[in-house]
């Protein structure tokens, strides 16, 4: 029987020697460090600075050339990519039937105006003796309808000649306006049809334009600057192409879009360069370099702080429990090492600018004295 009774003991002993190891292994648990981080505050300022914008060159004007009649190519006058005057040949397309038609238009024409000469001086001689009572009324009408179907055919006989005239000068295709050509879709010896076939494409080259997204709320600000006539001259508008080459001419603010696009809350406005060397190409991306200055004071914070990430930007904020908290943020225009925040910050925030490799929302920091900038 005593054997019986020592056996219980013996596991609630164990129970306890366990759950006192335990005690001890977290016990000996480090507990997470708080990160070593430096921090600035977020001030106000009267900025001036430079807003980019992404952009896209257009062509002022630009069109697709098709034959409009049905032919085969019997020259072509310009190379691929040329630069073209207005009016000068670019295509020419058999001309040969169409050259016979106009003939034919002319002579039909000559034949109608001869038959209504003739028919003019009878009805002329009737209607004398008409006077006279020499002739019969009715032959006198007669002669008057003959008169009104010769004017008829002499209208038709010119109409004809207007079609083939028009159709013979459509055989020559021109430059409708000065700029570049393509690379031309058809060869010598091809056969087009009227309306459909693409010859080609012209675009004019300079001046040409850019077109760039604006938000909705800063159209007060390109309103003003369109109506600016020094914008040009103080090279407020400039552009970087690709690999961050800074386009040497400056722009002006032409044109903005009638409406708002609803889904982005952006506005389109278009910038014309001049482009005498032909460095602006049509479809090329481009970044629209604003340079302004706020009427009011704005937020800024040290570019350092700012973190991106899928298209987002954000900054790490110190709380009040020695904790960081991440806030996304909208950014405005950088001046030198300094960003303005529109949205996501308040005046004062104090936001972490070096130690933000290991940050995450929530995590324990302590705050130490600026270092040298972080590469």
């Amino acid at each position: 029987m005593n054997s019986y009774k020592i056996a219980p003991l013996l596991l609630i002993a164990a129970g306890l020697a366990g759950a006192c190891g335990n005690k001890q292994q977290q016990a000996g648990r480090p507990q997470a460090q708080a990160i070593p981080v430096t921090t600035d505050v977020v001030t106000e300022e009267i900025v001036a600075g430079i807003d980019a914008y992404p952009g896209s060159v257009v062509p002022l004007n630009e069109t697709d050339l098709r034959a409009e009649v049905s032919g085969y190519i019997t020259a072509i006058f310009v190379a691929d990519g040329a630069s073209v005057s207005k009016g000068q040949k670019l295509y020419e397309i058999d001309r040969t039937r169409y050259e016979a038609a106009a003939q034919q238009a002319e002579a039909s024409l000559a034949i109608a105006e001869a038959n209504l000469d003739r028919i003019t001086r009878d009805v002329a001689r009737y209607r004398k003796l008409a006077e006279q009572d020499a002739i019969a009324r009715q032959t006198l009408d007669y002669a008057e309808t003959d008169l009104n179907n010769a004017e008829a055919q002499v209208a038709s006989a010119k109409a004809a000649r207007v079609t083939a005239t028009t159709n013979l000068n459509r055989s020559t295709i021109v430059a409708p306006f000065s700029g570049t050509i393509g690379i031309s879709q058809v060869r010598t010896g091809a056969l087009v049809t009227a309306g459909s076939t693409l010859l080609n494409t012209i675009s004019s080259t300079s001046p040409i334009a850019v077109d760039f997204p604006v938000n909705q709320r800063n159209i007060q600000q390109f309103v003003a600057l369109q109506k600016q006539t020094d914008i040009e001259k103080d090279s407020v508008i400039t552009l970087t192409l690709g690999g961050g080459a800074v386009y040497p001419l400056s722009g002006r603010i032409t044109v903005i879009d009638r409406a708002v696009d609803a889904n982005t809350g952006t506005i389109t406005v278009r910038a014309v360069f001049a482009n005498p060397e032909g460095l602006l190409r049509a479809g090329m991306n481009t970044n629209v370099r604003v340079r302004t200055t706020s009427a009011n004071k704005q937020l800024v914070v040290p570019y350092q702080a700012v973190t991106e990430q899928l298209g987002q930007s954000a900054v790490y904020v110190v709380t009040d429990s020695s904790t960081v908290e991440e806030r996304l943020v909208e950014l405005g225009a950088k001046v030198a090492d300094r960003i303005v925040v529109r949205e996501g910050l308040s005046l004062g925030d104090e936001v972490v600018i070096q130690g933000l490799i290991n940050l995450r929302s929530g995590a324990k920091v302590t705050v130490q004295q600026p270092t040298e900038p972080e590469q």
